[in-house]
């Protein structure tokens, strides 16, 4: 079933309420005035509101307003973050500087505004001792609190167990911010001694 609106000949009612191309209210036309005004105006008669009684139709120039519908819609796509969850692996008994390696990790993540899933591997007899891992997954989760909240609470998941960390900066947010950082970069002002340096050169 087709969503366009029906355009000039293909409204097939009597009268419809008519608005000029800048929003007036011209009211109550005949549909063969309304198709009239619109021609003399190098214009079409557009339905707007086809359920209303009678219907609403508008005078526009209807391709140059499906072009900017189009781009609209692209625009609003563009800006659209999709959130990513990431996934990070440890082990139960992980050495300090592999764990602040892997903590840099989720850090990386969650400023991005993505969401991380981190899961503990168990190992043979690793199993025996799930509140290993439950202690190392509350460490992670205190450690980086200022960036993200605990979204899914630990969780036994046959010989892993998982947890799902969420970002407190939405993607879209994080991406401003990114791009604002970047663009303050670009355009700082050299400092004293590059000056200097410039000068002596």
């Amino acid at each position: 079933m087709s969503t366009e609106p029906r355009i000039n000949e293909r409204i097939r009612v009597p009268e419809v309420r008519l608005v000029g191309p800048n929003g007036e209210q011209v009211g109550i036309v005949s549909i063969h005035d309304a198709l009239k005004l619109a021609q003399e105006a190098d214009l079409d008669l557009v339905e707007v509101a086809a359920t209303a009684r009678p219907p609403v139709c508008k005078l526009m120039d209807y391709g140059k307003f499906k072009y900017e519908s189009a781009m609209k819609a692209r625009e609003a796509r563009k800006n659209q973050a999709h959130t990513i969850i990431k996934e990070i692996k440890l082990r139960p008994k992980i050495d300090p500087h592999d764990y602040e390696t892997k903590k840099g990790h989720v850090v990386r993540f969650l400023k991005a505004g993505d969401k991380v899933k981190v899961t503990i591997m168990f190992r043979g007899r690793e199993q025996s001792r799930p509140e290993l891992g439950f202690r190392l997954l509350q460490k992670l989760a205190e450690d980086v609190t200022e960036l993200g909240f605990v979204e899914s609470q630990p969780k036994q998941d046959g010989r892993n167990m998982i947890m799902v960390i969420g970002p407190h900066k939405k993607k879209a947010e994080a991406k401003a911010e990114k791009a604002a950082a970047k663009a303050q970069r670009g355009g700082e002002e050299p400092s004293a001694s590059e000056e200097v340096s410039a000068q002596e050169a």
